[in-house]
């Protein structure tokens, strides 16, 4: 679970003011006549671009996607798809890793925020737990039934409905790129238009990462009897990505198990999450990100056939088209 750590660049987030960057206007933000500036560049400064057209604020930014074996509500229908890792969220932090959430507590979606103050501290300005209409029901006015099929089959929660999974990312996450703050939608903006449009660019970027194709590419595939080594998981991914992205582990520490009797590994032995980091040129929508190497060390055990890419669970998988990236080099950045 990362930390959040509030710098002073940070202060008008935890505010939780409606805008990131107050008095903005929604008029001329024409991204079309507005260079594409790399996230935490020189150029993409607020004072000096237009920070709809630009990402000024969450410049390092992560899209990450959970492999679970369940997810805890198999009796309501929720089932995680075959052969895909299922969307985490789309996450941004700031140039230097530190990072903030709960930008606009005006959108706030969340039934169960989580922290519960906008910098995880008790000095934190409170963020109430959201009790309207789950946030997927945003998505009916604009007939985006379609939209709503494929988040319900591709992103999904654990013992939770997974529309709260998405409040919760949208409103922790998505309230915190410049680029989706509501002043950028004009003077004709919808409601929750920008929703959408999160959820779009999360898929968007997910589609381009297929984690499990390019771990099965090098014989890396879900098993309750094989185990694997941390370094290999990373060196497929980084021959694919273009670079190396964070590997989340979570269950038992090594030096718990019986294998790691002895040793002082305390990393964990369960493959759960990975992040993958990139800088994007312009708006964050337009897909266009630099992959970038993993801020941080894995929190997987480094011994070698210490970690476990369980199979998932009878009952909890159906069986759907794979998310098939294209090709082995990230030609899409």
């Amino acid at each position: 679970m990362k930390v959040a750590s509030i710098t002073a660049s940070a202060l008008t987030a935890a505010s939780a003011s409606a805008q990131l960057y107050p008095g903005q206007s929604n008029e001329n933000h024409s991204c079309v006549i507005v260079p594409d500036y790399q996230s935490c560049s020189q150029q993409a400064n607020p004072l000096t671009v237009d920070s709809c057209c630009v990402e000024t604020f969450g410049g390092l930014v992560l899209l990450t996607q959970f492999w679970d074996v369940y997810t805890g509500l198999e009796s309501e229908g929720q089932l995680l798809p075959e052969v895909n890792w299922t969307i985490h969220g789309l996450w941004p932090d700031f140039c230097n890793g530190s990072y903030t959430q709960y930008c606009d507590l005006s959108r706030q979606y969340d039934p169960v925020p989580s922290p519960n103050t906008t910098n995880a501290l008790p000095n934190g300005t409170f963020v109430p737990p959201y009790n309207g209409s789950g946030i997927g029901t945003f998505l009916e006015p604009y007939g985006r039934y379609d939209l709503l099929g494929y988040m319900n089959t591709y992103w999904i929660a654990q013992n939770q409905p997974n529309q709260d999974l998405w409040g919760h990312e949208f409103s922790k996450h998505a309230t915190c790129f410049s680029t989706f703050d509501i002043p950028c939608y004009g003077p004709k903006y919808s409601e929750h238009e920008e929703v959408i449009d999160y959820f779009e660019t999360v898929i968007l970027y997910n589609s381009r990462l297929p984690t499990f194709t390019w771990l099965a590419a090098h014989d890396i595939t879900p098993s309750n009897t094989t185990t694997y080594s941390v370094a290999d998981i990373e060196a497929a991914l980084a021959a694919e990505y273009g670079a190396t992205p964070y590997v989340g582990c979570s269950g038992p520490r090594y030096n718990e198990t019986a294998a790691g009797t002895g040793s002082t590994d305390n990393g964990r032995t369960q493959l759960s999450e990975m992040w993958y980091y990139f800088h994007v040129n312009g708006r964050p929508q337009e897909g266009n990100g630099v992959p970038l190497e993993r801020n941080g060390k894995s929190s997987c055990a480094q011994a070698k056939g210490a970690v476990h890419y369980y199979e998932r669970a009878n009952g909890s998988v159906r069986a759907v088209e794979p998310v098939k990236g294209n090709g082995t080099a990230p030609s899409y950045y």
